[in-house]
């Protein structure tokens, strides 16, 4: 606070005509010796603690995204102990191979070998692992694949001579290219052929209308089936729902009934999924003549259905308050005596628990023989709705039902969690401490699966240290501890910046002879890159070469990324003489690093022949890192020649184009980058939410309000939106159009309330930053905020307050402070400094000299800035505003006219 407010008090102080000396960049002590008493008092109070600058500037909790939390220097040099042990790592895994490992290459066979062993090679082909899918990263799509496999392809007929070397003459290598392809055309057809299908019927039923898009497929000679089903009648319940009147919807549940119907005739058995949303909207809109006859319709239809459905009756009569029939439906659970039939008071108990009618499931749970209901398969969403309702005798009856039937021990403890889990506005210690309660009072040991929703519900509350005390405890308690148990904490220090927490993690895995495998030895080498921690990285790449058994190339490149984040190419190259040493070959992720970090078109040309030698196949990250590098080498007509590729696949140019559109923006080629957006626009294509955001951020020229409007429509989910409408608002504010600026803002409430704050709080901290204060547009943009109903905040009008200091203008000084007290926010010590200030600055010397009256003194920052007020705006050389001026002309006059009067008479 003190460093902002001496800020706005050097800002005011370079309107005067001989400006006082600039503010010492040495420490306090050195800068009082050699200043003036201002400047030392700037240097002062600029060294002040960390809490009193957080507090001062709110464009320091406005403008900035969340910092990480403060880490200690740690050292990113890696000792030569390490690089050894990761050298003998990998010679030893080099060893470690089988001697007979079939022969990879081309001339698996000699010539005089004898037919039984091509026979041999051909069946080791068909009953092998698929040579064309392995070859694919384990995280890329299967389609995906296929194209990079025709890149490759068109790569290599391109890039080497026809007639460079002679053509193989093995036999088999043309037939096993051409098995792998089949087969993997086969996977590819199994994997997404029905949901390309379901796909294609809803775009015709959207056209033709769900019955005559059955009779279509039909002709066609397809069979529909129960999913193509199911997403018909998906299509009607949401057309149903977007209607604005219920009269509207009844058309499409008339299509759905007849959906219905027609799986019926056709034998097809209607479950829960499909029926069950059905039965809610109608419960949800109140068309109960229409609940009543599906309800019939599916009972007739799927017998085994009946117990299940009167979970959805029973809510049906929540919905029209019709207390009669829901006793009666409790009351007939009397005559219930088999455990087959409680399945109907089960719906009943959930329907109570999910609508809150605690008395009603307390009367149905009387009526009960809980032994019996202790075996259902809702018990876990039973022990829920008990635990909402903090049931504990029932919870306790039922429990005792389960041992006395004797229950794994693991299904008990997962359904007590399940209890303690949902007691409303319960601590995660104290359902820890629930939970053990119960245990120990069952004699129950807490299952893997208990363990494993505690620390995912540990990690949801930001618990991470409490989180792997469970883990060790659970890895005590069990030896067939499965890693995937880790990965929850792994995602919460990525999400919370809590990196330290690795060590401890990492130290615990390997107490417990845990086996890793290789998407969480590269999340823990992550972590370790993240606090600079390279040693620790290199001991876990050493690690999982050890392990023998994983592809360690991923690892190295998450070393190599940690060491391009910190500027460090010296550090990147020693991966890459690692990897070497290793016998790792670099993948495409590898050369997408080492392209985009390039520092020469030099090093480009040269990695792009080495994948090529390589035979890597270009992807699409491959072409954007090309792009990137380009651009940030200035070289953009390299950039956008990366399209001109034959090679590229249809799918991939939309997003590569985005690529060139943002690196275009970010580097300052604004005009280069609007002709590709509207070329990707011409094209029917849409721009990726990174590039548009580029876009609006980067473009600063008036009357660009409309391109605005249009990159904003090209964001469709929530936080790219809200984060772009942000900039656009910043946009409006900066060129002056306050109306589109509030239309904005009320969008974005309606969106997130939340978030609409803090892009308030930046609009009048622009307000503030601008070289030509707008104290006028400001008020606009105040008064609009407050006819949205929002709360002005503390932070946007001490922004508006420093404005007024810049502006030296008493009357929106006056108006501005009259807002603290209308937005119900008392003046604090730091608010009236700034008070202070703009008063002085605008020449009303009077009234500042009341207010100080009310200021408490005793801190020593205070004073300082009191007196850095008085060297400033008391100098002979301050020059008030031209209003201040003129109104003391004005007193001047009049009271010299008054003394001629009075002399006269």
């Amino acid at each position: 606070m003190w460093k902002r407010l001496l800020e706005t008090t050097k800002q005011a102080a370079s309107f005067v005509s001989k400006p006082a000396a600039p503010a010492a960049a040495t420490p306090a002590t050195s800068a009082a010796a050699s200043a003036s008493k201002c400047d030392a008092a700037v240097a002062v109070a600029a060294a002040a603690s960390k809490c009193d600058d957080a507090i001062a500037d709110p464009k320091l909790s406005t403008l900035k995204k969340r910092s990480s939390k403060r880490r200690a220097a740690v050292s990113t040099a890696v000792t030569q102990a390490s690089l050894l042990r990761l050298k003998q790592a990998a010679a030893s895994k080099k060893t470690a191979l089988p001697s007979s490992l079939p022969q990879a290459h081309p001339y698996g066979l000699d010539e005089d070998d004898p037919p039984e062993a091509l026979t041999k090679v051909l069946m080791s082909v068909l009953d092998g692992p698929d040579e064309a899918e392995e070859v694919t990263p384990s995280g890329a799509p299967v389609e995906d694949s296929e194209d990079a496999g025709e890149i490759a392809t068109t790569n290599k007929i391109l890039d080497f001579e026809w007639f460079q070397a002679p053509s193989s003459k093995d036999p088999t290598l043309q037939y096993r290219r051409e098995i792998a392809r089949e087969r993997k055309k086969q996977y590819i057809f199994k994997n997404v052929e029905s949901r390309r299908y379901t796909k294609l019927m809803q775009l015709c039923a959207n056209k033709l209308g769900t019955e005559s898009t059955v009779e279509f497929f039909e002709k066609l000679g397809r069979e529909t089936g129960v999913k193509e089903f199911g997403s018909l009648i998906r299509l009607c319940l949401n057309k149903a729902r977007d209607c604005k009147d219920v009269d509207s919807a009844v058309e499409y549940i008339y299509r759905a009934y007849h959906l219905f119907e027609t799986m019926r005739d056709k034998g097809l058995t209607i479950e829960q999924d499909i029926y069950g949303p059905f039965l809610l909207y109608l419960v949800d809109v109140g068309l109960s003549e229409e609940f009543e006859m599906f309800t019939a319709f599916f009972k007739n239809s799927n017998p085994q259905s009946f117990s299940r459905i009167a979970y959805y009756e029973m809510l049906h009569c929540i919905r029209v308050q019709d207390e009669l029939k829901i006793q009666e439906l409790c009351h007939s659970v009397e005559d219930y005596n088999e455990e087959a039939h409680y399945d109907i008071a089960e719906s009943y108990m959930l329907a109570f628990a999910e609508s809150g009618r605690k008395e009603d499931l307390i009367a149905l749970l009387d009526l009960l023989d809980l032994t019996k209901v202790s075996g259902s398969k809702y018990i876990s969403n039973i022990f829920k709705s008990l635990g909402r309702l903090e049931l504990d005798n029932y919870a306790e009856k039922l429990l005792q039902g389960m041992s006395s039937k004797g229950c794994a021990h693991g299904d008990i403890s997962s359904i007590i969690l399940d209890y303690v889990a949902n007691i409303p506005n319960i601590l995660v210690e104290d359902m820890l401490v629930a939970f053990h309660k119960w245990i120990e009072k069952f004699e129950v040991a807490p299952s893997i699966t208990a363990y494993d929703k505690i620390i995912s519900l540990c990690c949801n509350s930001s618990k991470i240290s409490l989180a792997l005390d469970v883990a060790d405890r659970m890895c005590k308690s069990s030896s067939n501890v499965p890693i995937e148990s880790f990965h929850p904490i792994i995602y919460a220090c990525e999400q919370s910046d809590d990196f330290h927490t690795a060590r401890a993690m990492y130290d615990l895995i390997r107490h417990h002879n845990l086996k890793l495998k290789s998407e969480t030895f590269r999340s823990m080498i992550s972590l370790f890159v993240k606090m600079k921690d390279f040693e620790g990285a290199y001991n876990i790449l050493a690690d999982a070469e050890e392990s023998g058994e994983i592809s360690t190339v991923s690892l190295y490149n998450a070393i190599m990324l940690g060491y391009y984040r910190e500027k460090n190419q010296s550090g990147a190259q020693m991966v890459m003489y690692q990897m070497q040493i290793a016998g790792v070959k670099p993948d495409s992720e590898t050369f997408g690093y080492l392209i985009a970090n390039c520092e020469s078109e030099e090093n480009i040309s040269k990695y792009l022949d080495q994948l090529r030698q390589d035979g890597i196949q270009m992807t699409k990250h491959l072409y954007m890192s090309l792009i990137n590098a380009y651009s940030r080498l200035g070289n953009f007509e390299m950039a956008k020649q990366v399209l001109l590729g034959e090679e590229i696949p249809r799918k991939l140019l939309s997003d590569i184009k985005s690529a060139l559109v943002f690196a275009l923006a970010s580097n300052g080629q604004i005009l280069d980058a609007l002709c590709m957006y509207d070329d990707i626009k011409q094209s029917g294509g849409s721009l990726e939410p990174k590039a548009a955001i580029a876009l609006i951020e980067h473009i600063r020229t008036e009357g660009e309000l409309d391109r605005m409007h249009q990159l904003l429509d090209e964001l469709n989910d929530s936080s790219s939106w809200i984060e772009g409408c942000g900039r656009v608002v910043l946009y409006c504010v900066q060129n002056n159009y306050p109306d589109a600026a509030i239309d904005l803002l009320k969008q974005l409430k309606e969106k997130d309330e939340m978030s609409t704050y803090m892009v308030v709080d930046q609009v009048f901290g622009q307000i503030w930053e601008m070289e030509i204060t707008n104290l006028d547009l400001g008020m606009v943009l105040l008064h609009g905020v407050k006819d949205l109903g929002l709360n002005v905040s503390r932070t946007s009008l001490d922004f508006l307050l420093s404005a007024c200091v810049k502006l030296k203008s008493s009357r929106h000084t006056q108006q501005i402070w009259s807002e603290y007290e209308s937005a119900g926010l008392s003046p604090n010590v730091l608010t009236s400094l700034r008070m202070y200030q703009a008063l002085l600055s605008s020449g009303g010397r009077k009234a500042a000299k009341k207010l100080l009256k009310n200021i408490s003194k005793e801190d020593e920052h205070v004073r300082y800035i009191i007196d850095a007020c008085r060297m400033t705006y008391y100098s002979e050389d301050f020059k008030p505003s031209a209003t201040v001026r003129s109104r003391s002309k004005n007193k001047a006059s009049s009271k010299q006219r008054a003394t001629s009067e009075g002399t006269e008479g």
